[in-house]
């Protein structure tokens, strides 16, 4: 399978789902598999021929693409309903210049449509399969928002380190030391922040799950990653302080404690998640 699709099952059919210019595209061969496995293609050619379908396309595309050929599809809508019409996926793009279809042979190939065009063949092949298609489609939407909101916050993280690393580096390290002295200064802190929130170093965390790949932090949720941004940003601030390391982790761990019970309690994870509130 292509890195570029994802995979979602529906009454017991796998569907593939694949982003094109940042639109949602559904496989309609798969879908087509759910009726008819042994002659998919067969089934989107008959469906294509259908005057009512090549009306929802031409309007579609009229909608969204402005170099869309009006002509051709004209031309193409008159032949409709004869018996010696035919219609392929790649003869439709191919002479329209559409762009709600995506029609590709090969090992990850097969011909996909844009969501809005997804659930109507859907709908053609079986009302049930396309109200199922339409509730694991939201699912696995709702599955990526989820991700997105995680990724944003480990990056936040990440830039709250630099701030952090910094004020280590203007505070703490004294210029004499070695490279190996200066990285045990840098992972000193950052263990301090991992005791403070988490309960235990980096190495500890690793002995105890080998095997996980990443570090602790790559296993975070989201509301301890918007902690350790916090904590991170106090950290270095307490630092300038000039505070020392035990007094830092007393005031680190009360911060950690609050606030994690702050983001936990009353479903304000929910809401960090894009959950329900």
């Amino acid at each position: 399978m292509s890195k570029n699709n994802k995979i979602i099952e529906v009454l017991s059919t796998e569907v593939k789902v694949k982003t094109i210019d940042e639109d949602d595209f559904i496989c309609l061969t798969d879908i087509a598999k759910s009726k008819n496995s042994e002659h998919p293609d067969d089934l989107i050619r008959n469906w294509l021929r259908n005057r009512n379908t090549l009306e929802l396309l031409g309007i579609w595309e009229q909608l969204h693409n402005p170099n869309f050929n009006p002509v051709e599809f004209d031309g193409i809508r008159k032949q409709a309903g004869l018996n010696s019409f035919t219609l392929t996926p790649k003869q439709w793009i191919a002479a329209t210049s559409a762009i709600g279809l995506d029609s590709k042979a090969g090992r990850y190939g097969g011909t996909y449509a844009h969501k809005d065009i997804a659930f109507e063949f859907a709908s053609w092949v079986s009302v049930e399969f396309k109200l199922y298609l339409i509730k694991e489609f939201q699912r696995l939407k709702t599955e990526e928002q989820k991700l997105l909101g995680w990724d944003v916050r480990r990056q936040l993280t990440k830039i709250n380190y630099r701030i952090h690393t910094d004020a280590v580096k203007e505070n703490l390290i004294p210029p004499e030391l070695t490279g190996q002295q200066i990285s045990f200064i840098y992972a000193t802190e950052a263990d301090l922040l991992n005791m403070a929130l988490f309960g235990r170093t980096a190495k500890q965390w690793e002995d105890a799950n080998p095997e996980k790949k990443g570090n602790i932090r790559d296993y975070a949720n989201v509301a301890q990653l918007v902690c350790l941004a916090n904590l991170e940003t106090l950290n270095a601030h307490l630092i300038q302080q000039q505070l020392d390391a035990p007094e830092r982790m007393r005031l680190l761990n009360q911060t950690a404690i609050q606030q994690m019970r702050l983001l936990t309690e009353n479903n304000h994870i929910k809401k960090l998640d894009g959950g329900d509130a």
